[in-house]
């Protein structure tokens, strides 16, 4: 079993130096800011008449940006020199790895469309100086797997009406349920209550039932399946805000003391069982009016 290696002085100090640079408060500022001038730049560049006049100074200004950004990618590279793994387990780190870098892959940077959505995504990394939007990205894609469950079932409602509405409307309003997929159509849209009135007007004037089928839709597909979409985003938005908290909790404490070989949990164990070992010692009752006898060969260990 080989030994891990601890890290040299030399990427120690490097990494102490560029970790009291990136932890900076202004540091962050400076960064936010880029990401702002970046984000106001590509919108000037949707201006045809500014983009052709200030061509020059457009393209010099996004030069700057991505060396600043280049230069922030080093110094956080650079924080984590005595620990390299470390930075590769934080997706933020690698979010904005890939972003930066695609600037300067060869087919990327021949590419303008490529290139400006690559530069677009810039924008997203204001969300690691933001925690609420950071919360927020976090809820998001916890509740994916949620939301995909909400979109089979909703997609399974909207179907079965679908058919109901094309058995009993389709020679009536052949418009809206001629066909199975307009009927779904007609009721995505009615999901927001939009047109609704129109509907059940239409309704009445072939069925007096017609008011039963909309009725229901609404009060299942508006309000019971919304509701549990909003559900489903609350816990996550929740589950979010506690990885957040304990994120936060990790980085403020400081991390243990790296091991000093493969035998440093079974030291650990030890010390463990020696304590427990002299607290019941000290539990016994004493014999012939003397304190009791501590096991001193018992701590004869490594």
């Amino acid at each position: 079993m080989t030994v891990p290696r601890p890290a040299g002085r030399g990427r120690m100090k490097l990494a102490a130096r560029c970790r009291v640079a990136t932890e900076a408060p202004s540091f962050g500022m400076v960064v936010f800011c880029v990401i702002l001038l970046n984000a106001a730049l590509m919108g000037v560049e949707t201006y045809s008449g500014l983009a052709a006049e200030y061509q020059r100074l457009l393209r010099t200004a996004e030069q700057c940006c991505l060396a600043l950004f280049t230069l922030e990618m080093l110094l956080r590279i650079g924080a984590f020199a005595d620990r390299p793994k470390a930075f590769f387990r934080d997706p933020w780190n690698l979010f904005d790895l890939a972003v930066v870098a695609s600037a300067f892959v060869p087919f990327v940077r021949e590419n303008t469309t490529l290139l400006r959505l690559l530069r677009l995504a810039r924008v997203l990394r204001t969300a690691r100086f933001l925690p609420h939007l950071r919360i927020l990205l976090i809820a998001v894609g916890r509740s994916l797997p949620g939301t995909a469950s909400f979109l089979f079932v909703g997609g399974l409602v909207l179907y079965v009406y679908a058919m109901v509405g094309w058995v009993c409307f389709a020679e009536s309003d052949p418009g809206h349920y001629g066909s199975v997929g307009r009927a779904m159509l007609t009721l995505f849209l009615l999901t927001t209550l939009d047109g609704l009135t129109d509907a059940v007007r239409a309704g009445l004037q072939i069925s007096r039932l017609s008011i039963l089928y909309y009725a229901s839709y609404a009060l299942l597909a508006s309000f019971v399946l919304v509701n549990v979409l909003i559900g489903v985003v609350l816990n996550s938005l929740d589950e979010a805000r506690e990885i957040e908290d304990a994120a936060d909790r990790d980085r403020k404490q400081p991390g243990p003391p790296p091991a000093a070989g493969p035998d440093a949990d079974v030291r650990d164990r030890i010390a463990t069982a020696r304590r427990a070992l002299d607290e019941i010692e000290a539990s016994l009752p004493a014999q012939d009016g003397r304190p009791p006898r501590r096991l001193e060969a018992s701590h004869s260990g490594p």
